[in-house]
């Protein structure tokens, strides 16, 4: 086996990991599910599903990336995973769905880096003029002329966020990925904080604060817990390969427990000060909080218009998001590049280029274009191409490379699974309870979110 590269220290490959979990999962798609849900009940049944099914499955993958120390492909091949007992070549189908998943999460998720950048330069400009009080009229029209409507700008934005990608990949996993994540994750952390203590002091946040904190136990039920499940998988980017692919560059020596708990601590932090950053606002200035998917980009800049300096607010934000953005991209592309480093024996600044240029002509421009010249296309449940995307890879591809995964490692690798959590750490009676647990009730849990994400091709 080639000697690989491991990262320097456990802190790097957590910032890694945390940055990889964080993106819009974390700070778009977890706000505004819990306005859709009830404020405070999903709030608690989504930290009960991180601690119960986000951190073990985070281990799983940790255990094939880290065993096999290869790309997410090779990770279930019998010549990497060292078995001492053979099992079928054709296992690689997962990492191969895992590929197809990722890529679709890439063709839409660029595409919002695009818009959010869109945003912040239209802010700068003063065309989005948030300097006096605006209402939701103006907001939609802004989003509709500038978003949906204008294919050329969204296109130029996106191209920008790919090559801010692009200047980090290129330069590898320790003077390129590391080293950012150094920087951006603070970074981060200093804006989101900085919004957070902004919003929370507004007059009126208290009762966007109890909203947000307060559960109402009659809004929890099965679907509830579902919903939950599905957006602990997504938040973690489970089943795409990318947690596969970044544990394989972690030593023998580091305790995978610690690391996974770490990273899953980490993400429900940043997702609970993300509220924090967008509940407080919401009420104190009377906008109601189940606004779906445009939350972000229709409802909040109402609330910074009304803000003094509600624009450099605003701008912070939407840097904030941008980061967040950035810390995942980054990630999800690394997978498709080792893939294509290490099957196809590519150097690293082809492999990077290649995959860039590639997912933006297959998967970046049809979605850009599902809003323009394209937006009469449908693929699924008549959704567009954008979200097509989403729904392909979000509701099917993640979900059945997550039930393999956990399969291969609770019936395939089995006791070499334990093994190799048991390097780095001397847990064993939790290790015992973990492969247990991944054998007999996760499978059954990812079963139950599958079917519930594909129900409305049957009704």
């Amino acid at each position: 086996m080639d000697k690989r590269h491991t990262w320097s220290n456990s802190l790097t490959y957590i910032l890694t990991a945390a940055g990889a979990t964080i993106g819009f999962g974390a700070t778009w798609r977890f706000p505004y599910l819990v306005g859709e849900n009830g404020g405070g009940a999903y709030v608690l049944v989504f930290i009960l599903a991180m601690l119960l099914i986000g951190i073990p499955m985070i281990l799983v993958e940790n255990v094939i990336g880290r065993r096999a120390h290869r790309n997410s492909v090779d990770a279930f091949s019998p010549h990497y995973q060292n078995q001492n007992k053979a099992f079928s070549k054709y296992w690689k189908i997962v990492g191969f769905m895992g590929l197809i998943g990722c890529f679709g999460i890439i063709a839409y998720y660029m595409v919002l880096g695009g818009w959010v950048i869109t945003y912040i330069v239209n802010i700068l400009s003063g065309n989005l003029n948030l300097s006096t009080p605006i209402d939701k009229e103006i907001t939609q029209n802004f989003y509709t002329q500038n978003i949906e409507h204008n294919p050329l700008m969204v296109t130029l934005y996106t191209i920008a966020f790919i090559l801010l990608n692009w200047v980090v990949l290129i330069r590898g996993i320790a003077n390129g990925i590391e080293k950012a994540m150094k920087f951006l994750m603070p970074l981060l952390f200093l804006c989101l904080i900085g919004i957070v203590i902004r919003n929370v002091t507004l007059p009126g946040a208290t009762e966007g604060i109890a909203f947000y904190l307060t559960p109402d136990f009659s809004k929890i039920d099965a679907k509830l817990f579902i919903n939950v499940l599905g957006q602990v998988f997504f938040a973690l980017s489970l089943g795409f390969g990318v947690m596969i692919t970044l544990s394989s560059y972690i030593n023998k020596q580091e305790n995978l427990i610690k690391t996974a708990i770490s990273t899953g601590i980490v993400n429900t932090i940043i997702a609970l000060l993300a509220g924090f950053m967008i509940f407080p606002s919401l009420f104190s200035f009377g906008l109601e909080p189940n606004s779906g998917p445009k939350l972000v980009f229709e409802i909040l800049p109402i609330v910074f218009s009304h803000m003094p300096f509600g624009a450099l607010v605003a701008i912070s934000f939407f840097v904030l998001l941008t980061l967040a953005a950035f810390t995942t991209s980054i990630t999800l592309y690394e997978v498709l590049i080792t893939a294509a480093e290490e099957k196809l024996h590519l150097n690293r600044k082809i492999a990077v280029s290649g995959v860039l240029i590639l997912t933006f002509i297959a998967g970046n421009i049809p979605s850009i274009l599902s809003y323009g010249a394209w937006s009469d296309i449908t693929i699924l449940l008549d959704k567009n191409i954008f979200d097509s995307f989403d729904f392909i890879s979000g509701n099917i591809f993640f979900v059945l490379t997550a039930l393999a995964s956990s399969i291969f490692v609770g019936w395939v690798l089995g006791n070499d699974a334990k093994k190799e959590l048991s390097n780095g750490s001397n847990a064993q009676e939790v290790i015992n309870f973990w492969l247990y647990y991944v054998k007999f009730i996760m499978p059954i849990v990812i079963v139950i979110i599958f079917i519930y994400g594909i129900k409305d091709f049957f009704v």
